[in-house]
């Protein structure tokens, strides 16, 4: 009686039997070479966007649980955890789209040459391909678990993933459409929490321009490391329209940011442990920024690389103010 190995080493293979199946499978199916890139494409090596995404939409359904008492704990931390894979989602079909759209600009920029297109990882069908996939699942996740509310506020914004990598090419004001995308969780995680319907909409515009204002600040600075390669190539940026009154202006927003999210803050009752967390994230962000040469790459880089630990804290101070809040109030958390 012949072994199992034997049995399989006499039997002809897949690709054997079947070669035009076999080559078919072989075109479709994805490559370790072309997973790798996809992983990268979605910069999923490095997750600064995911929180820039995320931390207002928490930012916001901390706000909601302190101004809405029938909203629980469990409740605000469940809708804060579905927000986790949708915001990982929003960061990684933006960065798809604007490595599909910026390929033959990323080849010839010092920082971007060897990201999955421009060294040859992928081909942009494939990585097309890819983008269509994370679309449709995007969007069936989107429709299935956000209410009817945050699923239109974040409808007003969709264009905007197209239209954003190509900014670079005839505007210097990229940030402001990038601001718009990533801190529209602010009306988001308000409409997806609230038992009553009341959304205060003037205070969250107020925090959602104060946001924006923030994406401007840290991009405005990091967009100085490709400074040179922009002008070689005709390309645009805010560090080519700031120059070197810079670190003035990203003050100015940075100051800005800072004062309507505190009034924003203000006018939804909240209280000391809230302005502490504002003043922590204001000693973290301004000396740094100011301290900031914008001539050395690595400095700007470090600035952007500070960011989620600006907004972090200021979600520490929320969710710390609201549940002493509720403490203080006897409201059961």
């Amino acid at each position: 009686m012949l072994s199992t190995e034997a049995t399989r080493s006499s039997s002809p293979d897949f690709a054997t039997t079947h070669p035009k199946a076999a080559e078919i499978l072989s075109n479709i199916l994805p490559t370790h070479t072309e997973l790798q890139a996809c992983w990268e494409l979605c910069r999923l090596q490095n997750n600064i966007g995911f929180w820039v995404v995320w931390l207002p939409t928490a930012w916001s359904i901390a706000m909601a649980y302190h101004a809405e008492p029938e909203i629980s704990a469990l409740g605000a931390l469940q809708r804060a955890a579905v927000y986790v894979p949708l915001c990982f989602g929003i960061k990684s079909l933006i960065m798809t789209i604007d490595d599909i759209l910026d390929s033959d600009i990323d080849g010839l920029v010092e920082r971007t040459r060897n990201r999955a297109i421009p060294r040859g990882a992928i081909s942009q069908n494939r990585a097309w391909l890819f983008f269509f996939l994370q679309v449709a699942i995007g969007v069936g996740i989107a429709f299935t678990y956000l209410s009817t509310a945050a699923l239109r506020v974040s409808m007003i914004v969709w264009p905007l993933y197209i239209i954003y990598p190509t900014c670079k090419r005839w505007t210097n004001l990229a940030p402001i459409p990038l601001g718009l995308m990533f801190k529209v969780g602010i009306f988001m995680g308000w409409c997806d929490v609230t038992t009553n319907g009341n959304i205060p909409w003037s205070t969250l515009l107020l925090i959602y321009i104060g946001a924006c204002l923030w994406t401007i600040t840290y991009e405005t600075v990091y967009q100085h490391q490709d400074k040179i390669d922009d002008v070689k190539l005709g390309l645009h940026s805010p560090a080519l329209l700031c120059r070197e009154y810079t670190i003035m202006l990203c003050t100015v927003t940075g100051v800005g940011f800072l004062s309507l999210l505190s009034y924003g803050g203000y006018l939804n009752g909240h209280g000391p442990l809230f302005y502490l967390g504002v003043i922590c994230a204001a000693i973290l962000l301004l000396p740094r920024l100011i301290a900031t040469d914008v001539d050395r790459p690595e400095d700007c880089r470090n600035l952007f690389l500070g960011t989620p630990l600006v907004g972090q804290v200021i979600l520490g101070g929320l969710v710390m103010d609201a549940v002493t809040h509720r403490l203080r109030s006897g409201i059961p958390l």
